[in-house]
């Protein structure tokens, strides 16, 4: 296949396509193989079977009196399970409890159409309230499971169009106060919130083309600036270096990966910028030197202590899942693999203090 070659890597899908792991084998036949629907719906029936499915299944929490809801990273977080799923290729009519959730999430919302969560405050009641990763996540997830077409997500959506906001690094997202409490995320008043402007992107790219804004390109720019200034400025808690290249699984943050997962999406906002296509390269050539061995296949360098039941929690040896995963992003990029190939991620610098060198895997 052109992508590996282009790459520098031999092709992983046989051994992928050999798997145990039903959601790898789905991943690789969803975005890596094309053509045989047949084998695509015997891995599909393979995930819901799976043990480890349904456990992440009945992970899905209430979302009307769930209060464990600190730390948008986490992977348990409703919107991240809910990703997590659909990456395995789940949908709203494979368990009701994923249609459940999702409705629930539609029915909060402020009057500008944020949607809200059930949020813990230092001190006082539990009260509804609302971050911009908040409101992002929830519609991405929403549109990503087919809501597009729900008026509810389309009003977050222009509610979140309003809240762009002008920065020295071009439009972007800002860590906006709730306006219930009064708390705000950690993010400089005037800088933008890179996680943030991400999920926003990202929800954007599940509309249909011809109705995606056309300011989408100009945010996408202001992403890559933040990677260009890398070396000069720091988002508050989120660099560049090491963390930023290397895949935490289940990846939940702002990263390489998730830079490439969004900006994927969104081939016209940055294919016509020279300067931008170049950085997109650069990150993707992180992400593929920090992550993928010589054979083609991803051994988990970093982990949350959750999923056990999935391979992507594995130190040890190569996950075909973190594997069919990895790869079905670096294939939204296939149009510039032989740039991505020719960036010298030795090259490159890190945020402050970084060197830009991969790093041995741990022994």
């Amino acid at each position: 296949m052109t992508l590996f070659s282009d790459l520098r890597r031999p092709d992983p899908t046989p051994w992928l396509l050999a798997s145990d792991e039903p959601q790898a084998r789905w991943v690789t036949l969803a975005y890596l193989v094309a053509g045989d629907a047949d084998a695509l719906a015997d891995a599909h029936a393979a995930v819901l079977a799976d043990s480890a499915t349904r456990s992440l299944l009945d992970r899905i929490p209430e979302w009307e009196s769930s209060v464990d809801l600190s730390g948008h990273n986490r992977p348990e977080l409703a919107t991240n399970l809910l990703d997590l799923l659909a990456d395995m290729g789940l949908t709203e009519e494979d368990d009701p409890r994923i249609a459940h959730l999702i409705g629930q999430m539609l029915a909060h919302a402020d009057a500008d159409g944020r949607f809200l969560v059930f949020a813990v405050q230092r001190s006082g009641p539990v009260v509804w309230g609302c971050l911009p990763c908040d409101t992002h996540a929830i519609a991405d997830v929403a549109l990503r499971f087919g809501r597009a077409g729900d008026p509810r997500g389309r009003r977050a959506l222009a509610a979140a169009e309003g809240d762009l906001a002008e920065t020295d690094m071009g439009p972007a997202w800002l860590c906006r106060p709730d306006a219930i409490t009064g708390f705000r995320g950690p993010g400089r008043k005037s800088e933008p919130c890179p996680q943030t402007t991400l999920e926003a992107l990202r929800a954007f790219s599940w509309l249909p083309e011809a109705e995606r804004p056309a300011w989408l390109p100009d945010v996408a720019h202001t992403v890559l600036e933040i990677w260009r200034q890398r070396g000069e400025r720091r988002p508050y808690m989120m660099g560049h270096g090491r963390q930023f290249k290397t895949v935490k699984w289940p990846p939940t943050w702002y990263g390489a990966y998730e830079i490439v997962d969004v900006l994927g999406r969104l081939p016209d906002a940055w294919r016509d910028t020279p300067e931008d296509r170049r950085s997109l390269a650069e990150i993707a050539a992180c992400l593929l030197e920090y992550n993928v061995a010589a054979d083609g296949r991803v051994t988990p360098l970093s982990t949350f202590r959750s999923f056990d039941e999935l391979s992507i929690t594995n130190k040890k040896e190569p996950s075909p899942l973190a594997t069919a995963l990895v790869w079905s992003r670096l294939g939204l990029l296939a149009e510039i693999a032989p740039e991505i190939a020719a960036v010298d991620v030795m090259a490159l610098g890190s945020s402050k203090g970084g060197t830009g060198t991969p790093l041995p895997p741990k022994v």
